[in-house]
């Protein structure tokens, strides 16, 4: 389901792609972005992940108890010899994350000024190139109902020509079906790590389920939800028939001072549902405004560690 419109306005125009979405001007200041990402993360693994594995590795991390099987080269004699203990010592080592971004285009992302798909395509955007920087595996997806794979996975700079382009692809249509696009997803047996989702979350099946299912598969999702302010106080008086942009029903209403403040308080309501529901799961989730200047809500989203542990 998706916010409404009402009859007589404006009605939500199907998306137009503007060919100054990514100029000149935005690639130079990705790079930008990317340095400032490195800062921000500077002493601290920035988009990796350590795992501990027995054997030879990067960096000594602990002990553990030698078990039948075990290759004895990796046995701490020195241990065995003062404290007659089998140890095994293990290391740190690093692995390159996978990160997968994963945009909403369902009818509902094309409303707003800008819409909400044009500043989800420029955050996608500069989100991958930054890790694309940090020499992460990277894959670009879109879904409404289900599930556009625009990008395959992969590495390196050399590739934000590519991520541009796949984009620039992205079209608003359709209504949201979370949990199904997201069990396609997990169903193409990615490699596990992150998942940028970035959405205005008009599900009328709610956000759950699509959680459950990245998590179950072991994935990390991060929440991104782009809120536009004027769905706070949407300016409607009297008479009017609102109409779903993603279904097409309908109802007759009067608007009426006390129906917004209802209105209002049932938003407030939903956005706290969504904070909980991610809170309850351990997944991040990052609010942010439409209207935020894109390259300001890159730096608000990394200073937030969207990318890093």
């Amino acid at each position: 389901m998706g916010p409404w419109g009402s009859r007589g306005g404006p009605a939500p125009a199907p998306y137009d792609l503007q060919d100054e979405l990514f100029d000149e001007a935005f690639v130079r200041r990705l790079e930008a972005l990317a340095l400032l990402a490195r800062r921000i993360h500077a002493g601290r693994e920035r988009a990796e992940r350590r795992s501990r594995r027995t054997g030879t590795g990067v960096e000594f991390a602990d002990h553990r108890e030698y078990l039948p099987g075990d290759d004895l080269r990796h046995v701490d004699w020195n241990v065995w010899q003062r404290h007659g203990r089998l140890l095994l010592r293990t290391y740190e080592q690093h692995e390159d994350l996978s990160v997968h971004v994963v945009v909403d285009t369902s009818r509902s992302m094309s409303c707003g000024t800008p819409s909400r798909l044009d500043v989800a395509r420029r955050l996608g955007a500069a989100l991958s190139y930054i890790a694309l920087s940090a020499l992460d595996r990277l894959a670009i997806y879109a879904f409404d109902r289900g599930l556009v794979r625009h990008l395959a996975p992969g590495r390196g700079r050399g590739r934000i020509f590519a991520v541009l382009d796949a984009f620039r692809r992205m079209r608003a249509g359709g209504e949201t079906d979370l949990q199904s696009s997201l069990r396609a997803f997990v169903a193409q047996r990615p490699r596990p790590g992150l998942v940028l989702l970035l959405s205005d979350l008009y599900d009328a099946e709610g956000l759950e389920r699509g959680l459950d299912v990245l998590r179950h598969a072991r994935f990390e999702p991060v929440v991104i939800h782009l809120i536009d302010p004027a769905d706070e106080r949407p300016a409607l008086r009297g008479e009017v028939r609102l109409v779903d942009v993603e279904d097409g029903s309908g109802i007759d209403v009067t608007v009426t001072p006390a129906l917004l403040e209802r209105y209002e308080r049932a938003l407030r309501r939903w956005r706290e549902r969504v904070r909980t529901t991610c809170l309850e799961r351990q997944v991040r989730c990052h609010e942010l405004a439409v209207t935020t200047p894109w390259d300001e809500a890159v730096v608000e989203l990394l200073r937030r560690g969207v990318l890093g542990d």
